[in-house]
């Protein structure tokens, strides 16, 4: 007998029974009653502008964002994370969990007009796993354990032997090489989504560009002015179109918070960051603004294994000394003080299914942390009469630049080691990193899907995101395992453990969503542990 998982959701039912409402310039909302203002705008604030929103090429949280607008896989997420139809209305698992039969609607369409087809996503998978686009995410198609997928990406076998089929034009197959039971949920994410064969064959690398780029999202790209912002409008050919409210979207690249800051008070954006340290501030004085909710990400440092980085780091004892000298108590509560945790581990917290294991020296107190962080760092040879200098680097932004001096100050005061700072703008910080260009680097991982192994299967000695190049045959035999496994958190509990021994990443907290949002932006799903943001669920409310 087949499991089939129907995801033709209440919510969906309810928005069609609501009519083409807001094109025709209804005036309240279809299901809450509420008046809808005028304009239906949403302007919100990036740091820096994403390498790429070419769904085969896009690799950063601000770049999904934008792809998660522009285009639509198989399957979204609702306000709570839970998986709902996207261009796929439901989907059936065989038996032994090893295929996958998605059932496409026949009325979703490219913004040109061309009908989104079960080739398409055949299309964009090969792709994403040639060799020749050598995506930054090709990694993940492994991850999704897709037949023959580690070999394609290898360049060992034809991106045709990818098992991955269009049965018709709305039936697309997908075959595994193991049961992986969160499989569905791992179609969310954006490097799975559909893109359009021709455009991409005649425009090469250019056809994102907003005169060339053909897209089957809610919204289609109007304008791009790179580092400035970039504007997406109602894509009129959209499946949904007619229960879409907001009209244009635009991210406007403001690489300094503060700043930011000051033209959401100006009014100027709908949604921007809180700086660092300022959440009690603003909660008080703006309490139906300020948010803080978890968010699926975690915040740590990367350390540099290879033979480019610092010699002293490739010495445990000096690893865990640095990692043990930083308060985390005072990263968390004082210099950032908007609802961030501590971090001991990799895996965030509140990830679905993830029990925290206990790790020694997070029981401990800092007093004890920063003992034992000395004697360590004297058994690797330094002290006063002969402290360590290293450098850390970080993409720039006040933030991280908070943390980066707190963290230098504690390994200062504790260890006498000597830091030198440095920032970089996010697209040379992510080669400078990925070349293994540097010793210390701040990083940040956020889960493509809700369960521990996207955390952890950044640890995997060949996975695309290890900056560290850390490599250790057990935690790869750990990952292997926990993959098929019913119960894998045993096998997480030993990674976190072995991670905490060996120190290869020092993690150091677990982000929180903590935001500025307009009193006015209704439906952000800040019951989303991933905080997926879809701009065709918000909308405005009349003042």
């Amino acid at each position: 007998m087949k499991m089939t998982t129907t995801l033709k959701a209440t919510t969906a039912i309810m928005l069609l029974t609501a009519g083409a409402a807001y094109a025709d310039g209804h005036a309240t909302h279809p299901e809450t009653g509420e008046a809808l203002a005028s304009e239906q705008t949403f302007v919100y604030r990036v740091g820096d502008e994403s390498p790429s929103f070419d769904p085969g090429l896009v690799e950063d949280v601000d770049g999904s964002k934008i792809v998660r607008d522009l285009f639509e896989g198989l399957m979204n997420q609702d306000a709570d994370g839970n998986l709902v139809p996207g261009v796929a209305t439901d989907f059936t698992v065989s038996d032994d969990g090893m295929t996958y039969t998605f059932n496409l609607r026949d009325n979703a369409m490219w913004s040109n007009g061309d009908p989104v087809t079960a080739g398409d996503f055949v299309y964009a998978w090969r792709r994403a796993s040639s060799p020749e686009l050598a995506s930054p995410y090709s990694w993940y198609m492994e991850l999704m354990s897709i037949e023959n997928g580690a070999a394609v990406i290898a360049g060992d076998m034809p991106t045709e032997e990818l098992g991955v089929t269009a049965i018709d034009d709305t039936t697309l197959e997908v075959r595994l090489s193991q049961p992986l039971p969160y499989f569905a949920q791992m179609v969310v994410h954006g490097t799975t989504f559909p893109v359009h064969q021709a455009t991409v064959e005649e425009h090469g690398s250019e056809w994102t560009r907003p005169e060339n780029i053909v897209s089957n999202g809610a919204y289609v790209l109007s304008e791009h002015v790179p580092q400035e912002r970039l504007v997406r409008v109602r894509n009129e050919n959209y499946w949904d179109n007619e229960n879409t409210i907001i009209e244009e979207v635009t991210a406007l690249v403001i690489t300094d918070e503060n700043t930011a800051l000051t033209r959401y008070l100006a009014g100027e954006l709908d949604k921007t960051q809180v700086p660092a340290g300022q959440f009690p501030r603003l909660s008080a004085e703006y309490p139906e603004q300020a948010v803080s909710v978890p968010e699926a990400c975690s915040y740590y440092y990367t350390i540099n294994m290879t033979e480019t980085g610092n010699p002293a780091l490739q010495d445990q004892n000096v690893r865990q000394a640095l990692s043990m000298a930083i308060d985390r108590d005072v990263i968390a509560e004082a210099v950032l003080a908007g609802g961030q945790k501590p971090a001991y581990t990799f895996t965030h917290w509140s990830t679905a299914g993830f029990e925290t294991p206990d790790i020694g020296y997070a029981n401990m107190t800092q007093e004890e942390r920063n003992a034992q962080a000395v004697e360590l760092m004297a058994a690797a040879g330094y002290g006063a009469d002969n402290p360590l200098s290293i450098d850390l680097i970080y993409n720039t932004s006040e933030s991280h630049k908070s943390v980066a001096i707190a963290i230098s100050q504690m390994w200062k005061q504790t260890l006498g080691v000597e830091t030198e700072l440095g920032n970089q703008e996010w697209q040379t910080f992510l080669e400078t990193r990925g070349n293994q260009d540097y010793e210390i680097a701040r990083a940040g991982w956020c889960a493509d899907y809700n369960e521990a192994s996207t955390f952890l299967d950044l640890m995997q000695s060949d996975s695309g995101y290890n900056d560290a190049k850390y490599m250790n045959e057990r935690v790869d035999e750990l990952l292997a395992e926990a993959k098929t496994s019913d119960n894998p958190q045993a096998a997480y509990t030993e990674v976190e453990q072995i991670i905490a021994e060996e120190m290869p990443i020092i993690p150091i907290y677990h982000y929180a969503a903590v935001d500025m949002i307009a009193e006015d932006l209704e439906g952000w799903p800040y019951n989303n542990f991933q905080q997926n943001i879809y701009s065709k669920d918000l909308f405005k409310i009349a003042e």
